[in-house]
């Protein structure tokens, strides 16, 4: 994010209606950044007071009640177009996207736009890119998912497999996810996204349908490691695409439709299983092996479809079988500069620019995102056993197969709504930390109520505690949004996304051996492990890490504050830190 002490410097900024002009065919001749700001100070001086001022970096409490009004201009004709660093020639220069920036053609520092404008753009972006990006996700938890509906199938018993080979399936899947998150995102950034995650989706899609001739215990171990390998740097891939075409403030509301497009996945899979599961029998096959085959052609349909759905960046949406494009030069130079006035470090590099091993490792060993990375690892643990065993423990409860796929939809439709409130809330409230712990306080007193029940429980009250239980609000869009936004940069945002599914990964492996055959049915001992991690994260993890946010961001405030604005521009000039390093750069929390 841009420092708030640089936002206060004086402005002094030039004014432009329209849409790119002479700046912008200033940087198609390949103009330096230096050659530019000369040109803007010989264009006449205008009042930049229309501006609106940044958004703001602290908690805003009172918010939560005025939002709607306070987001609701007068009028909708009025400047939208807030202050960055941009509009102060002084500090301008050291901001400036790379040359090999690939929509530097329209990026225009002194374009002004409407809230008129402004919505219709993030409207069509919403429609155009973050529907299908939310229609690729669901294929992927399409395939991730289907394993525990087919559990309702006898799909132990008919592979003479137990609980904890299951287990072992899952925790090889997560290793193999785990492992491949960095490669598959240095493939990524070299080759760029839009060509890469259709790739990963035809492929796994194949294994998947592949699942249909599963034969026992080792092919049933091969096929969880390809398509963990292969699905692998999946979501911070996507995640860092749609990075392109929205501001910090914006991403995490699209993160919560992200992952409710994953709930609203699961409902639909849910009634495709109850359908496809009875074809068990025909051909002499189980249920389960045509639930593989049939979500996995919808899934290669739906990878196929993504060659031709994801443009590589908001300015390059023209292709041979879209003439016209998505957007008009206009839009484009809209969309382009919101960005980078929102964040600078998105034009540090070229969509398609590979890492070095030095940015590289320089992003694995930035120790100031790794309290992020142990609340990866363990926010999840304390809701993944109850959810990866409920098809189980509602078969073992004596609820039939597909009475067992419908008791599921519940929790996922309270699931979507409770995650979409949550990362409001986080917005408005303009708070990670201490919002991100209602999941862990939503979640200990249903864990602690499954732990008291008696040795054999009724079965609709184990079903009413477990669905509210898994209603939770999941703020895992949150946490990725705060990742993101403390990385600081592009290359470090890559590395940092992947760092952190890692942990969640393993959070996944962990989880997936709390459970153990030897503890069942009732999983006492899993369940009070369980709820001592709930009270790690509520009372330790969640405060200390904004406690140290505040600490790092009061460190950067004494030494930049003392500076002069002359040593801050001289900072600026010679300064070879990046992204988070620098110290004009505050962390959220």
């Amino acid at each position: 994010m841009a420092a708030e002490s640089l936002t206060e410097l004086p402005i002094d900024a030039k004014h432009a209606t329209g849409g790119t002009h002479s700046s912008a065919s200033s940087v198609d001749q390949k103009d330096s950044a230096s050659e530019l700001i000369d040109k803007q100070d010989a264009i006449s001086q205008i009042s930049t007071s229309e501006l609106l001022p940044p958004l703001d970096e602290k908690p805003r409490f009172t918010d939560v009640l005025f939002r709607r009004k306070k987001t609701q201009p007068d009028d909708l004709d009025a400047c939208a177009t807030r202050r960055s660093v941009y509009d102060n020639p002084l500090i301008a220069k050291h901001y400036w996207p790379s040359e090999k920036y690939e929509n530097l053609h329209r990026f225009d520092p002194d374009a002004r736009w409407t809230f008129r404008e402004e919505r219709a753009i993030v409207r069509k972006i919403d429609w155009r890119v973050m529907l299908w990006a939310a229609i690729s996700f669901s294929a992927l938890n399409i395939d991730r998912g289907n394993l525990s509906q087919a559990n309702t199938d006898n799909f132990l018993p008919d592979l003479h497999m137990t609980t904890d080979d299951y287990n072992l399936g899952n925790t090889v899947f997560r290793l193999a996810f785990l492992f491949a998150e960095v490669p598959s995102q240095l493939v990524s950034k070299k080759v760029g996204p839009d060509r890469w995650i259709p790739t990963q989706m035809c492929m796994w899609s194949i294994v998947t349908l592949c699942q249909f001739w599963l034969s026992g215990r080792s092919s049933f171990l091969v096929c969880r490691a390809l398509l963990g390998f292969i699905q692998g740097g999946f979501i911070p891939d996507l995640i860092l695409y749609l990075s392109y075409f929205y501001t910090k403030t914006e991403l995490p509301l699209r993160l919560a439709l992200f992952w409710m497009s994953s709930n609203v996945c699961s409902i639909i899979a849910s009634f495709i299983a109850y359908g496809v599961l009875h074809l068990r029998g025909y051909m002499g096959k189980a249920g389960w092996r045509w639930l593989f085959l049939f979500e996995g052609v919808i899934t290669l349909a739906i990878g196929l479809a993504t060659f031709f759905m994801m443009p590589p960046s908001p300015t390059q949406t023209k292709k041979w079988f879209r003439s016209n494009g998505w957007f008009t030069e206009r839009e484009e130079t809209i969309i382009v500069s919101r960005v980078l006035r929102d964040d600078p470090t998105k034009g540090d590099m070229h969509n398609r620019e590979g890492l070095t091993f030095k940015r590289l490792w320089t992003a694995i060993c930035d120790y100031d995102l790794w309290p992020l990375y142990v609340l990866g690892l363990m926010f999840g643990i304390p809701i993944s056993p109850p959810g990866s065993y409920l098809t189980l423990s509602l078969r073992n409860l004596g609820f039939g197969t597909f009475e067992t796929n419908l008791l599921t939809i519940p929790s996922t439709v309270l699931g979507f709504i409770t995650m979409w409130l949550v990362t409001i809330l986080s917005e408005a409230v303009n708070d990670r930390a201490v919002v991100s712990m209602l999941e862990d306080i939503w979640a200990l007193p249903f864990l602690i109520a499954i732990y008291c029940l008696p040795e054999h429980p009724n079965q609709w009250i184990y079903y009413g505690l477990a669905t509210a239980l898994l209603s939770y609000p999941y703020t895992h869009p949150i946490q990725v949004g705060w990742c993101s936004r403390n990385s600081g940069a592009v290359a470090s945002r890559t590395v940092n996304a992947s760092m952190y599914n890692m942990f969640v990964q393993l959070s996944a492996v962990v989880s997936a051996n709390i459970y153990r055959k030897d503890d069942a049915p009732r999983y006492q001992r899993g369940n009070r492990v369980l709820i001592t991690i709930s009270c790690v994260n509520l009372f330790i993890l969640y405060p200390g890490t904004k406690l140290y946010y505040i600490w790092r961001n009061k460190q950067r405030d004494r030494i930049w504050n003392a500076m002069t604005p002359e040593q801050q521009a001289d900072y600026l000039a010679t300064t070879k830190d990046m992204g988070n390093r620098r110290l004009d750069f505050r962390f959220a929390h």
